[in-house]
């Protein structure tokens, strides 16, 4: 392990990461609302931390390896969150612990959306606009901004790209480019960021409401301005409809977005086996849960159309906006809209959880099973776009399942133990897991009642999650540090 190698990244992450501190700045002596101290003095630390860093070692010329991308991705998640987290701090208002404040800023940096704040619609604009903007920011993913930058600076950016990009399309590269790649991406996430925007301010939302809500849509994060989140607009149909198409817009593999522009069609999406799988999925959850909405009389037709397809939506994609306090629905609709943000979107999209890629080879994978057991000499190939999928591949999206369910019990009991009852400990750990937000239980309406014992193991799942467990759990393991 390269540890000068390493610093001089992180000095460099840092100092990049300083600068976001500055728009909030800005907001503040717009509104008037007294936070620039706080967010000076952030800025202060974090820039000097980051050139303490990376002054000792500027000169060294020296590339990353695959060892040392896996500590900076998963590391660096913590540090930024733990920097984020100084504005929260030192700002007076709102009035948080250092553990809430470090769980506010990781969950809008890894776009969980789980929030520990109460009385949002009273905070001075510059935190609510910081909050949104982290969320913007952890949506494509900070190292990838960064490898924009990196290769300028004589440092390789492989490495961090195969440990911060998700599941099995973490091998493809947009452009042959590894700078040209994050350049796309980030692009394409500037571009649909502008047209949320536009959208929601057509629609009738503030300049402020839209530019911050146009942030953590795309990111598919979930904060808002408002405690009411989206349901603060829910009278206003071209709003809602909006952030929908947004969402999933931003759910969808940055991928086919990139290929729908420079080859200027869109045949291509349906095209794509994880595309149709998850549309399938998406619409059936919407069938089942308007209908059963509507016969229990929970809302009447508009409403169950409304509220039915905008849950489906925000918990699939994992976004986690609120048009409506989805746990005091009846039955079993709760569960089934945490089930689908455990499932999330698609790979290579701004959306959390297990992936949709995955699902559909473990259910392709057991349907080849079961035809096995009716033909035990058929050879089934397992396929995705009309390509073998190499058993190495279904291998590793096996082993991820059994981690991320192992992982996902172990977290459970100890949440439980630290006092939380099993419905608040199981929802909010799938939430934080699956980088959903909302959850059940105690944690409905917000985190704040959550212990802040249970908030720190919440801050761990809430970073497997945003590194999708194995880039985390591989640091653990004594093969990782062997020469």
């Amino acid at each position: 392990m390269r540890f000068a190698v390493i610093a001089r990244v992180f000095g460099i992450l840092l100092t990049v990461f300083s600068l976001t501190l500055l728009p909030p700045i800005g907001v503040s002596l717009w509104y008037e609302d007294g936070t620039h101290i706080a967010f000076t003095v952030a800025f202060a630390i974090t820039l000097l931390t980051g050139l303490f860093m990376w002054l000792p070692v500027h000169d060294l010329k020296q590339d990353l390896r695959t060892r040392d991308g896996f500590v900076v991705t998963s590391l660096f998640w913590l540090i930024l969150g733990s920097f984020g987290s100084l504005p929260l701090i030192i700002s007076p208002q709102p009035d948080l612990s250092v553990v809430d404040s470090i769980f506010e800023s990781i969950s809008g940096l890894t776009t969980t959306g789980a929030t520990t704040i109460v009385g949002l619609d009273t905070l001075p604009p510059a935190i609510l606009y910081y909050r949104q903007q982290l969320q913007w920011f952890g949506g494509i993913g900070v190292i990838v901004i960064a490898l924009a930058i990196l290769p300028m600076l004589g440092i390789g950016g492989m490495q961090l790209y195969k440990a911060e990009m998700p599941g099995p399309v973490k091998d493809t590269k947009l452009t042959p480019r590894i700078a040209e790649t994050a350049r796309a991406l980030f692009v394409i996430y500037i571009v649909l960021t502008i047209l949320c925007g536009i959208g929601y301010w057509w629609a009738g939302m503030t300049v402020f409401d839209a530019v911050g809500h146009a942030f953590s849509t795309v990111a598919n994060g979930g904060f808002s301005t408002h405690d009411a989140s989206m349901g603060f607009y829910a009278h206003n149909t071209a709003i809602m409809a909006i952030a929908i198409i947004f969402m999933l817009t931003a759910a969808i593999n940055f991928g086919l977005h990139f290929y729908a522009l420079s080859s200027r069609t869109v045949n291509h999406y349906w095209k794509d086996s994880e595309f149709r799988f998850y549309v399938m999925v998406t619409l059936a959850a919407c069938g089942i849960i308007i209908g059963y909405l509507y016969m229990s009389g929970t809302f009447d037709m508009r409403g169950s159309i409304l509220h039915g397809i905008f849950q489906v939506v925000s918990i699939g994609t994992t976004a986690g906006f609120g048009s409506e306090s989805f746990a005091l629905w009846p039955a079993f609709l709760p569960y089934i809209l945490l089930l689908l943000g455990i499932m999330g979107a698609c790979a290579g999209s701004t959306s959390g959880g297990i992936k949709a890629v995955r699902v559909m080879l473990i259910v392709k994978s057991g349907l080849r099973e079961l035809n096995r057991l009716v033909h035990p000499n058929a050879v089934v190939p397992i396929k995705v776009n009309r390509k073998i999928v190499p058993s190495r591949v279904t291998d590793a999206v096996w082993g991820f399942f059994a981690i991320y369910i192992l992982s996902f019990f172990v977290l459970t009991i100890i949440v439980m133990a630290t006092g939380e009852d099993f419905v608040t400990s199981f929802s909010t750990v799938a939430s934080c897991l699956s980088n959903i937000g909302p959850a059940l239980g105690d944690a409905a309406a917000h985190y704040a009642e959550v212990n802040e014992v249970a908030k720190a193991f919440l801050i761990l799942a809430m970073l497997m999650g945003r590194l999708e467990i194995f880039t985390l759990l591989v640091l653990l393991t004594p093969a990782f540090w062997r020469h």
